[in-house]
């Protein structure tokens, strides 16, 4: 080999070298698809939502953010809080993400008993038994209605153990699926979880999980878009949707997607808000609730409606729609 060759190979070598390095440089400097945006607090916003919160006869916990800017806001957003039916929202994600891996299917039948009806929201409450629905099914009746007996054979289906790892592979550490509902001798029976009832999380924690479904971190697109459309049509829209539609959303889609929890001292709703400028999430969280009635005017309900309308109308002034980027 003469000697200007090995020179050139040489140089060459190096070129590729070269060309390696910067390519690995120009990766790590832009930020990854679908990453999130870092928060903008948003100083105005922020002295809105504080009168509202100081205003009202409980503790209210918030976190809410512009998903496209990074414009967010915050009220005691890393208290623990009583989820109530909110947790629910973290089963489904399981659900589907066992769905993908084929654990489950959207077609096994679920067999449902006389002793897994339980009390409270629902309608498999009134079914005959013995009698048999699909997985999807119970999915979907579990966030519609809010269906306790639904979500019981969901959970006992894909395991509340599966759905505490995932959250805790997801990066959320608080938000724990704690027992069946209306089975309070079963599962987690610590004293630091027990006065949460059936579930546990922070307000910070639930945005993070609405936030990764819009972002479709479980990496199937049909998937993702089948949980908010069953979001979308969940039936109860006494908080985030209260001001923000008045359309009849079970003749045209509702641009709320969203999931609430409720008891008596406890007003809780948490969902994805699509607007022109860009998905919103809200993660509003009230307990210690002095209003406990159960009236379309709860103050709970209201608040949250208050907070939700605000923050859309600051954050998107083209209001609801298909985001227009």
């Amino acid at each position: 080999m003469t000697a200007h060759v090995r020179i050139l190979r040489h140089f060459l070598t190096l070129a590729i070298l070269c060309g390696w390095v910067s390519s690995a440089l120009l990766a790590a400097a832009q930020p990854p698809r679908g990453t999130s945006q870092p928060d903008r607090p948003d100083e105005t916003m922020q002295h809105l939502m504080d009168n509202y919160a100081r205003h009202h006869r409980g503790k209210v916990s918030l976190y809410a953010k512009h998903l496209g800017s990074g414009r967010s806001v915050s009220i005691n957003p890393d208290v623990p809080v009583n989820t109530a039916s909110v947790i629910k929202l973290a089963i489904m994600l399981e659900a589907m993400y066992q769905v993908k891996d084929g654990t489950v299917s959207f077609d096994d039948v679920l067999r449902l008993r006389k002793d897994d009806q339980v009390s409270g929201s629902g309608v498999l409450l009134l079914f005959h038994t013995p009698a048999e629905i699909s997985f999807e099914t119970a999915v979907v009746l579990m966030i519609t209605q809010s269906d306790n007996t639904a979500t019981n054979l969901v959970l006992a289906r894909i395991g509340r153990d599966n759905v505490n790892r995932r959250l805790r592979a997801l990066g959320f550490p608080v938000t724990t699926s704690i027992r069946p509902i209306s089975r309070p001798k079963e599962g987690d029976q610590s004293p630091e979880l027990k006065p949460f009832g059936i579930g546990r999380t922070t307000a910070r924690e639930m945005a993070g999980i609405l936030e990764s479904i819009e972002r479709c971190d479980l990496g199937n697109r049909t998937l993702c878009a089948r949980m908010v459309d069953i979001l979308q049509h969940q039936f109860w829209r006494n908080a985030i949707p209260h001001f923000l539609e008045d359309a009849d959303t079970t003749e045209v889609a509702s641009h709320v997607a969203n999931k609430t929890g409720s008891l008596d001292h406890v007003r809780n709703d948490v969902g994805i808000v699509y607007t022109k400028n860009g998905p919103i999430v809200i993660s509003a969280f009230t307990y210690e609730n002095a209003d406990t009635s159960w009236r379309p005017e709860n103050e709970g309900e209201l608040l949250i409606a208050r907070m939700a309308k605000t923050i859309v109308d600051g954050w998107a002034p083209d209001g609801l729609g298909a985001d227009q980027k």
